[in-house]
């Protein structure tokens, strides 16, 4: 791949992997054929890229990079900065997981052995075949199943199963003197805590156990689409959205989303149980005034995801390469948003100057399952989150200032209802303009990661600029 192999990193790369399995800057297709980033408006370099077969070639290269380089590992190569490209760093080397495909089911246990290259879609479609199986995890079927479930791993199923990361029994993983554990709850369990969470920071995995449920039978897909303006007119459904949301008794099976974009606003989710059962939920008569309402039903489970990635679709900034700025924030029971905000929230979507067509204000439903774990359980810092908001815009060319300001605004309106509180956010919405990030993401947990990077990273091999920094 590369066509030069002279320098020392190099030399010790090709004897890692072989040759053929080795990328490097000299050539020059290099930005074309192996640095595949995902948003464009953020450049990057790495020194090389590298697509081993093996734990024991991942661990090599480990041993490469040594204390002149940093390693960063890449599955679907979705970060919103890059960051598997090292995120603008040019000292990264990445380790591409492409080649890690390995599945097999216990027919005993239902645990499903899954490698952790792995693209969401495919482990819908292994994990259906091998016993009508399930788990929890996004909807982007092109996702790497090694970042999701090492970062979190929300989805519709979230719910009533928790995360995708709370389905994970053990990995194994190269750390970063080169050594491949076998990391669970009993066997390396300090290592397991920091991987479920902030898995960047302190190792590759390599393979997934994950606990798998059977499959979905029936399952309604619903939304409602309020279309036209103002956006002003639109704020009392969202305050109905919320109240709904914030129902205790809110029933698990419900998943439920607002997207806010240039047409308007949709609330629309997904209900895993019979047509009967949604309909007695009654949301027309929280929801009236939609300009357009479709209720599907889905007996299979395939089906049911295939529609979720055809509804992605619709979002392009959420499934290929381009221009994007994106910002995102942690909501509670104890920080809902005052009406008062939200009124400023949707008169100012009315009156800013955006820079563009292509945006989205996403408030996306947590709770259930993800908060009945501890938050001092695994390293992931939001099992009291109720629901995030994603906001992200696409320019064409480069990100304007003008579209950076509408983003940043919409994050500014809900942060100063909360004077007294600094608002959490999500890492698998990476945030390369957040301040004082670690603590964001990370929250409650971020001094025990700390420490426990400087037990198993102390010279920060798997750095990017928002992963955990050893403790002094």
């Amino acid at each position: 791949m590369g066509s030069s192999h002279s320098s020392p990193l190099s030399q010790c790369l090709v004897s890692a992997v072989g040759s053929a399995n080795v990328a490097l800057p000299s050539n020059p297709f290099y930005k074309l054929s192996d640095v595949h980033q995902y948003n464009l408006d953020i450049a990057v370099s790495p020194v090389a890229v590298t697509y081993p077969n093996t734990a024991q070639q991942v661990a090599a290269i480990v041993k490469c990079a040594g204390s002149s380089y940093k390693v960063q590992a890449k599955g679907g190569g979705h970060s919103y900065a890059n960051y598997a490209y090292g995120g603008g760093d040019t000292n990264t080397i990445v380790v591409d997981l492409k080649n890690f495909q390995g599945f097999s089911m216990d027919n005993t246990t239902w645990t499903a052995s899954i490698g952790a290259g792995t693209r969401l879609a495919d482990v819908t479609s292994k994990l259906l075949s091998a016993g009508d199986r399930a788990i929890a995890h996004g909807t982007c079927p092109d996702v790497g199943v090694g970042g999701h479930a090492t970062m979190g791993g929300l989805g519709p199923a979230s719910r009533m199963w928790g995360s995708a990361m709370d389905h994970v029994v053990e990995v194994e993983v190269v750390l970063a003197d080169g050594s491949i554990i076998n990391a669970n709850p009993t066997e390396n369990s300090e290592v397991f805590w920091a991987m479920k969470g902030a898995g960047a920071s302190f190792g590759i995995v390599t393979n997934f156990k994950f606990k798998t449920h059977p499959a979905p039978g029936v399952a309604i897909q619903y939304s409602y689409t309020f279309s036209g303006r103002p956006y002003a007119k639109l704020a009392p459904r969202f305050k109905a959205w919320q109240a709904m949301i914030s129902d205790p008794n809110l029933s698990r099976n419900l998943a439920s989303e607002v997207v806010i974009l240039e047409i308007g606003m949709i609330i629309s989710g997904t209900f895993f149980g019979t047509e009967a059962q949604f309909e007695a939920l009654n949301l027309t008569s929280i929801f009236p005034d939609h300009t357009n309402a479709s209720v599907v039903v889905f007996n299979d489970f395939g089906g049911l995801v295939l529609n979720w990635a055809e509804t992605l679709g619709l979002q392009a900034a959420d499934t290929l390469p381009s221009n994007f700025y994106s910002k995102n924030l942690a909501f509670t029971p104890k920080t809902l948003i005052p009406d008062a905000t939200v009124d400023e929230f949707f008169q100012y979507l009315d009156t800013v100057g955006k820079g563009t067509l292509i945006w989205f204000a996403i408030f996306d439903v947590e709770g259930g399952a993800i908060n009945d774990i501890p938050g001092n359980a695994t390293a992931y810092g939001h099992r009291d989150a109720l629901f995030y908001m994603q906001t992200y815009a696409v320019d064409l060319l480069k990100v304007s200032d003008t579209t950076r300001a509408f983003i940043t605004g919409m994050n500014d309106i809900m942060t100063a209802a909360f004077p007294d509180e600094t608002l959490g956010a999500y890492a698998g919405y990476v945030d390369p303009a957040l301040a004082d990030p670690q603590a964001r993401y990370y929250q409650g947990n971020l001094a025990q990661l700390e420490a426990y990077k400087a037990k198993f990273d102390p010279g920060d091999v798997f750095h990017n600029p928002q992963s955990i920094r050893p403790a002094s």
